[in-house]
């Protein structure tokens, strides 16, 4: 199914998830869909497994946590962010190094305080990889880390070769 991109998600310089600036990050870059989910898409190195050729299950864990905290900032104040209470994986199949993986997460419950949400890393072949579920508590970045980070390290980054649509098995 064709998901159309809405926005591109700010990344920051040095997260393990998003930064740029990171060597040794997965450098993932998030983008809103008209499905209201997130998409993020990855391609893990050797530097990420845990076992040969395959990504260790703590970074499918981080990612899919990172995608969920992310998720309750669609079509709202980029500023707000969630910040993990719990979080419970299944994994499924291995995930495996050099291909171009996707990861889908979505809010599924959300309260004034609080929000839920799921997650799943997509792989090549449109299996689910590992699953997730998480909850979360809302706040602004600005309570989470300081002004110096929100005004220099917490940016939107274009790149012509953003996609328009994404297909998500």
């Amino acid at each position: 199914m064709k998901h159309k991109i809405l926005k591109k998600q700010h990344i920051s310089k040095m997260c393990f998830v998003c930064g740029e600036n990171n060597d040794f990050g997965l450098r993932a870059e998030f983008y809103e869909t008209d499905k209201n989910e997130l998409v993020a898409m990855i391609t893990p190195s050797e530097q990420h497994q845990g076992y040969p050729g395959r990504m260790h299950g703590g970074i499918a864990a981080t990612i899919l946590d990172e995608i969920m905290a992310r998720a309750i900032t669609i079509g709202k104040d980029e500023q707000l962010w969630g910040v993990t209470l719990e979080l419970k994986t299944k994994f499924r199949k291995p995930v495996p190094l050099g291909e171009e993986l996707k990861v889908v997460g979505r809010v599924t419950n959300e309260g004034t305080r609080s929000f839920e949400g799921t997650a799943e890393i997509i792989l090549p072949n449109g299996e689910t990889a590992v699953s997730a579920e998480g909850k979360y508590i809302k706040l602004n970045t600005e309570k989470i880390a300081n002004d110096q980070f929100v005004q220099n390290e917490w940016y939107y980054s274009p790149d012509p070769g953003d996609p328009e649509e994404i297909e998500i098995p």
